[in-house]
């Protein structure tokens, strides 16, 4: 079994990446899979909304704006678990993250129950390096895209700079815990 680990943040050794590494680990300590996604790596644009905003992603359930994005998609169907890390930006998922996820929820939450994420668990992290503020309403939005995948939610959870220090270890145990429960 394989859980893809979304991070999404451009710096690769900042607290979002402490979080999708220790997301790994847990995955790994469960005897899964784990698979490290840089969505800012992926080459994924924006959406185009094509055709009056509903394209190929209505009808055939693929999007036709030809990018990194092909790939991720059909590893994101193939995939049994998920983890989304963002850095929390003015109280949102990064740009990163909404690009891929914007483009994402078109094309599978328009399959409702035939969703390929529907009933797969998520876990999703914000994780703020400045006051933290935001990370409530970034959690918030990840709950919602989740539930237009069809996915489960495993947990939310909110990490600051301050919270640095418990936190990745509640992201390690989390991820562990997400994996156990997979294997049944």
């Amino acid at each position: 079994m394989k859980v893809l680990v979304f991070a999404s943040s451009p710096n690769d050794d900042g607290l979002t990446h402490a979080c999708a590494a220790a997301a790994c680990e847990g995955i790994a300590a469960a005897g899964l899979d784990a698979e490290l996604v840089r969505l800012n790596d992926a080459r994924v644009g924006l959406c185009h909304a094509c055709a009056q905003g509903w394209g190929t992603c209505r009808t055939e359930h693929r999007c036709q704006v030809m990018d990194g994005f092909q790939d991720l998609h059909k590893a994101a169907n193939e995939a049994d678990g998920y983890v989304v890390v963002s850095p929390v930006y003015f109280g949102e998922l990064s740009e990163s993250a909404k690009a891929f996820f914007d483009r994402l929820r078109r094309c599978e939450a328009t399959r409702g129950d035939e969703s390929a994420l529907a009933g797969k668990p998520m876990l999703g992290v914000a994780a703020a390096g400045g006051s933290g503020g935001g990370t409530t309403t970034c959690l918030d939005q990840m709950n919602r895209l989740f539930a237009h995948l069809r996915g489960s939610t495993w947990d939310l959870v909110p990490i600051t700079r301050k919270s640095r220090p418990y936190k990745v270890d509640t992201i390690r145990h989390a991820a562990e815990a997400m994996a156990r429960g997979m294997k049944g």
